[in-house]
C-alpha cells in the first residue's frame, strides 16, 4: 500500500520486472493501436504516468501505438454505456470496483487471471477484484479515509489537534459549531455527482463505533440500522448536520469544486475525503489545485463513546483498468496493465501523485514539496486496523441505491429523521432471516 523507508511499514519485496507476457503482435508488420479510456483528465500526476506505460509498450514493441482518451467519471461512463452494448468502445477502459458487478453480468469485460502479472499486486487489493471465482480488474489506486484541515482555521477556532490525530465526537461537534458561528463553513462536502462523499462521516463513524466485524455485518444485510449502537451513531450525526456542518449547496456541489471549496473559496474548516485528494489538490494553483502555502493537515475521524474500534478505518480501491469483452488485442492489453503496474511504476506513483499504491513497491523515500505532506499521512496510519473497501465497493442492488440516497444524500442533508432513515436501509438492505 504506502511504504516510508526504514519504517515499520516497509517489507521485504521481491521485484518482479518486465510486462510479463510475450506480445504476439510485434512480429507482425502491420500496425496495432490499443484504445484506452481513463478518468482523472485533470490530475497531471496520474496523466503523466499512465501516459508513461504507454510510452514504455510501443518503445519495447514497435509497430504498436496505445492511444489514451481523458475523461471526467461520468462523461466516461455514459459513453461507456453507449458503446459496450453495440460491442464497441476502447480496448482497455478506467473502472472503480463498485461498478464491477454490473459489468460482469452484462458480459463487457474480460477475466484476466491469466493474463496480468499478479505477483505486482497486493492479494489484498486484488481480491476486491475478485467475483465469481475470477478477478476481473487491475487495481492502481488504494486509498485511505482521512479529514483533511486547514491548520490556520483550527488555531483561529481556538483548537489545537490532540496528540493522536483524532478528537473526540464532543469536541468535532464543539467545532462544527463554533466555526458556524464564525462564519466559517465547517466542512466541504457535496454529492451532486458522486454516491459517497456524503457518507464519509457516519460511515467511518458507525465503522469505530461497531468494528470490524459488525460493521462488515451491518453491510451486508446481517445487522439492523436499527440496532442501538448504529442508532447512538446517527443520532449523534444528526447533531452535527444540524449544527450546519456542510455547505448550503450539499445537495449539488460536485465533488472537484468541493475540493476548491475547501483550499481555495470560500474556504472551509475541514474536507473529508479519501487520500485520492492528492490527485486534484497537488496540481497547480491556476488549474484547480491547492496553493503552495495553504497549511494542509491530516486527523483522524472523530473517536466515537464506547466504540469498538476507534483506531479502525477505511482501505479503499479507487482507479483501476478493465479489458474490453470485445477487444480484437487482448494481449497488448495485458501488456499496457503490465506495464502500469511494475513496482517502478507504483513507487513512481507514491512518489508524485503522493497517493497509496495497490502495485507493491520497495522502500520509498520521500522527497520534495510534499514530502511533509506523505510523512504526516504515514502518521495517521500508525496502529490503524483496515477495512478492505467503500460502502459502495461492498452493497449492491436496490441496497447500494439505497445508500446512495439515504446515507450519501438525504440523510446527510438533513431531510430525514434518524428514523426514517434506519427505516429505509433497513427496507433495503436488512435481511432478517
Amino acid at each position: 500500500m504506502f511504504r516510508k523507508h526504514n519504517s515499520r511499514y516497509a517489507t521485504a519485496r521481491a521485484l518482479i520486472v518486465g510486462f510479463g507476457l510475450s506480445l504476439g503482435v510485434a512480429a507482425h508488420a502491420e500496425d496495432v493501436t490499443l484504445v484506452v479510456w481513463s478518468h482523472e483528465a485533470d490530475e497531471p500526476a496520474k496523466v503523466a504516468l499512465r501516459e508513461a506505460a504507454a510510452r514504455n509498450v510501443e518503445q519495447a514493441h514497435p509497430g504498436v501505438h496505445v492511444k489514451i482518451t481523458w475523461y471526467e467519471k461520468n462523461p466516461m461512463y455514459a459513453a461507456l454505456r453507449t458503446a459496450l452494448p453495440a460491442g464497441q468502445g476502447p480496448d482497455v477502459f478506467y473502472l472503480e470496483p463498485d461498478q464491477k458487478s454490473a459489468y460482469i453480468q452484462s458480459g463487457y469485460i474480460l477475466p484476466l487471471d491469466d493474463l496480468i502479472n499478479w505477483n505486482t499486486i497486493e492479494p489484498w487489493a486484488r481480491k476486491v477484484w475478485m467475483q465469481d471465482g475470477k478477478t476481473w480488474g487491475v487495481p492502481q489506486e488504494a486509498y485511505t479515509n482521512e479529514i483533511y484541515y486547514n491548520k490556520d482555521l483550527l488555531k483561529k477556532l481556538g483548537f489545537d489537534l490532540p496528540s493522536n490525530g483524532q478528537f473526540t465526537q464532543e469536541q468535532f461537534l464543539d467545532l462544527v459549531k463554533k466555526a458556524k458561528a464564525a462564519g466559517i463553513t465547517p466542512i466541504s462536502q457535496g454529492v451532486g455527482d458522486r454516491p459517497f462523499p456524503g457518507a464519509f462521516l457516519v460511515g467511518e463513524s458507525l465503522l469505530h463505533k461497531l468494528g470490524l466485524d459488525d460493521y462488515g455485518k451491518l453491510l451486508h444485510g446481517q445487522l439492523s440500522y436499527h440496532d442501538p449502537r448504529v442508532i447512538e451513531v446517527m443520532n449523534w450525526v444528526k447533531q452535527v448536520v444540524d449544527a450546519g456542518a456542510y455547505p448550503k449547496d450539499f445537495m449539488t456541489l460536485k465533488l472537484g469544486e468541493s475540493h476548491y471549496y475547501f483550499y481555495q473559496k470560500p474556504g472551509s474548516v475541514m474536507f473529508p475525503v479519501g487520500s485520492w485528494f492528492t490527485g486534484r489538490a497537488f496540481a497547480p494553483a491556476d488549474k484547480g489545485g491547492m496553493p503552495p502555502d495553504f497549511p494542509l493537515g491530516v486527523m483522524l475521524f472523530p473517536a466515537i463513546d464506547k466504540a469498538s474500534c476507534n483506531e479502525c478505518k477505511t482501505l479503499g480501491i479507487g482507479a483501476s483498468f478493465v479489458v474490453n469483452a470485445a477487444t480484437k488485442h487482448r494481449d497488448v492489453a495485458a501488456e499496457f496493465l503490465n506495464a502500469m503496474s511494475t513496482p517502478e511504476m507504483g513507487q513512481r506513483w507514491i512518489e508524485t501523485v503522493y497517493l497509496q499504491s495497490a502495485v507493491k513497491t520497495g522502500d520509498v523515500k520521500f522527497t520534495g514539496p510534499y514530502a511533509p505532506y506523505f510523512a504526516e499521512l504515514m502518521e495517521r496510519q500508525k496502529g490503524e486496523k483496515y477495512f478492505i473497501g467503500m460502502p459502495v465497493d461492498n452493497l449492491e442492488g436496490q441496497c447500494k441505491d439505497a445508500f446512495a440516497q439515504v446515507m450519501n444524500s438525504a440523510f446527510p442533508g438533513g431531510l430525514l429523521t434518524v428514523e426514517k432513515a434506519a427505516d429505509m436501509m433497513d427496507a433495503a438492505c436488512y435481511n432478517k432471516s
